[in-house]
């Protein structure tokens, strides 16, 4: 089905419904799976991520035997280079599409700008805000368990591999960091889901009802804690380093893109590049489903996926109203 770029009373809606990617499907889709993982999965956020890993650890990063002591000075390199990439990209997303409104509301979710006057955030500012918490918690959280990470690499306390060894291997494991990563932030989002840690942590990142790029890692430091995480995996899984700084960039900032709140960019007046996840927008206004990613659709065995149709609105409003009456 074709889709235009129009706007309902409430944001644009893809035309389609969100579908389990066919990875998932049986019987097996190969040719179909292959065409997801390379244009859906990876094209063209992925590849960038991936780009960006590679000129980092070649050129961005502090040597091997330099990382072996733990000293401030280069760990605030790698503080430096992560908030200078996830500015670049969440900044040059908020100016294109909000600031100079280039493709005024063509695809945007929701039809209402981030808000100015608001007491709710720091600064009564929805972009300052999320930028406070995105660099100083966020950036800090996520460069800190990088930089342990290498530590540990740079003194053989965690295992690694060279390309030169397993190539095939280290590019298996590239693919699957996207994986492991979607599957565990269903895992920690789930957990943060939780009354006592929503109230603690979670609530600062949904104060954002309309996202921006700046949300996409808008979160209490606590959250950040345990959405970081995620470079646990490669302290007992060997891989190339290379791998955990791409971890660290599909983490921090990928959500910048997926949060940006439009389906899609208009570059060029004719090019459309696929940016927000409409699967998160439907969590973050709906917020009781849609609690991981599509790459590992785990809401789909937890009865929790919305696919973004009316029915499934229409499904999730009889389950709310069926519970309000038990209760």
């Amino acid at each position: 089905m074709s889709e235009a770029p129009t706007i309902s009373q409430g944001g644009y809606q893809p035309p389609d419904p969100i579908e389990v990617p066919p990875l998932y499907a049986w019987p097996p889709r190969p040719i179909a799976t292959l065409r997801w993982i390379f244009t859906g999965l990876l094209f063209p956020w992925g590849f960038l991520f991936i780009a960006l890993a590679v000129v980092s650890w070649n050129y961005l990063a502090p040597s091997l035997d330099r990382m072996a002591s733990l000293e401030l000075e280069w760990i605030v390199l790698i503080w430096l280079r992560n908030a200078a990439l996830l500015g670049l990209v969440a900044g040059g997303l908020h100016c294109w599409l909000y600031r100079y409104r280039a493709q005024d509301q063509a695809y945007m979710l929701n039809t209402r700008w981030l808000e100015t006057d608001n007491r709710k955030f720091l600064f009564r500012n929805q972009v300052r805000d999320n930028i406070f918490w995105s660099l100083a918690s966020g950036c800090t959280v996520w460069s800190c368990y990088e930089a342990l990470t290498m530590w540990a690499y740079a003194n053989d306390h965690i295992p690694r591999v060279e390309w030169s060894d397993a190539p095939i291997y280290l590019a298996a494991m590239t693919i699957g960091v996207f994986f492991w990563s979607t599957f565990h932030f269903y895992l920690n989002h789930r957990l943060l889901h939780w009354r006592p840690l929503y109230r603690t942590a979670h609530k600062l990142h949904h104060r954002n009802i309309d996202i921006g790029p700046w949300s996409g890692i808008s979160m209490h430091p606590l959250e950040h804690v345990i959405y970081f995480t995620v470079f646990f995996l490669w302290w007992v899984v060997p891989v190339h380093p290379v791998l955990v700084i791409l971890t660290g960039f599909y983490q921090g900032i990928s959500p910048a893109v997926s949060h940006s709140g439009f389906h899609k960019l208009i570059l060029g007046g004719r090019t459309k590049v696929t940016a927000g996840d409409y699967f998160h927008h439907v969590h973050h206004k709906y917020f009781e489903v849609n609690y991981g990613n599509t790459p590992s659709p785990v809401d789909k065995l937890f009865g929790s996926w919305h696919d973004g149709t009316p029915q499934a609105h229409a499904a999730l409003k009889h389950r709310r109203l069926a519970r309000h009456r038990r209760g």
